[in-house]
């Protein structure tokens, strides 16, 4: 009895992903079919995302149940002013994103910012969002290419390097705008992000980071200023329960005000921080990072 085709002759199908997945080829031979993957990645050096722990969440260091991160922008004085005594009282690290223009009038403040061991980060050199934004139209991202934005952040990094002795190794996106260019000539700056820096923080997001998924040069951030502790727990409830890693972003430190991050809430948060039974880990934004890239090798 001769064997029926589908028996003798192997069939061969193949599927592949446009942004460099492993391709997929299944070979039929009878009833014997066998799949192999394609180790692309691992050839390059990249690997898939792996968890930390067995179970459904991972554990951040100490035993935390999630990861948090307070961030400042735009390097304000009163970030070194009224946030060093602040973050001081409580034993807190905090990410200062600086354009360095900004810091030179009280250069003495972020040396102690730096002293205190606080991460310092890179906010651009000049502050570029769209021209939308009355302040940005003679700098407007529209009319900026991708060779200027890089050379402008290495140049950044560069001024920073000079004035306060660190190099920034996290990017907060000014306005949280990640584009050059107009229409169809629009272009993301991304990818230079991610050449140049750790990470890159974006800005009025509405979620915590899943540390296993995260894009590190695209770390969501979401807006403290002008909230009470009250509209912060919810954030932090629903980060625990996710395992998840919250950046917290906001600008000016005081009692309140515009785009200011209020004292009040601060020592609320940062004293609920420490309490070990709340399971938070609080650490700056590149040790969060690097503690994810460690773990996840997140792509």
């Amino acid at each position: 009895m001769s064997p029926d085709a589908s028996d003798s002759e192997a069939s061969v199908s193949e599927t592949s992903d446009p942004q460099n997945e492993p391709t997929m080829r299944t070979f039929s031979i009878g009833s014997i079919r066998i799949l192999l993957v394609a180790t692309s990645l691992l050839v390059a050096g990249r690997a898939p995302a792996q968890p930390l722990v067995a179970g459904d969440r991972p554990v951040w260091p100490g035993g935390a149940r999630m990861a948090l991160s307070l961030s400042f922008d735009d390097g304000r004085g009163s970030q070194v002013a009224e946030g060093l005594a602040v973050f001081a009282r409580h034993g807190a690290k905090v990410t200062l994103y600086v354009v360095p223009s900004a810091i030179e009038p009280r250069l003495d403040g972020w040396k102690r910012a730096v002293a205190a061991g606080h991460e310092i980060g890179n906010h651009s050199l000049t502050h570029s969002c769209s021209g939308n934004f009355p302040f940005s139209r003679q700098k407007a991202l529209e009319e900026h290419s991708l060779v200027r934005m890089r050379g402008e952040l290495v140049e950044a990094n560069r001024r920073i390097a000079t004035l306060l002795g660190v190099t920034p190794r996290t990017f907060a996106y000014p306005c949280g705008q990640t584009f050059v260019g107009r229409g169809r000539a629009t272009q993301s700056y991304v990818p230079i992000v991610a050449e140049l820096f750790l990470a890159g923080r974006g800005w009025l997001d509405e979620a915590a980071n899943d540390p296993a998924f995260v894009d590190l040069a695209q770390t969501l951030g979401v807006e403290m200023d002008g909230k009470d502790f009250a509209q912060i727990r919810p954030l932090l409830d629903e980060a625990r329960t996710r395992g998840a890693w919250l950046v917290l972003a906001g600008h000016e430190i005081g009692a309140s005000g515009n785009q200011t991050t209020r004292i009040a809430m601060l020592d609320e948060l940062l004293a609920y921080t420490k309490d070990p039974a709340n399971g938070i880990w609080l650490g700056t934004v590149s040790e969060a990072a690097d503690w994810i890239k460690s773990r996840y090798r997140p792509r």
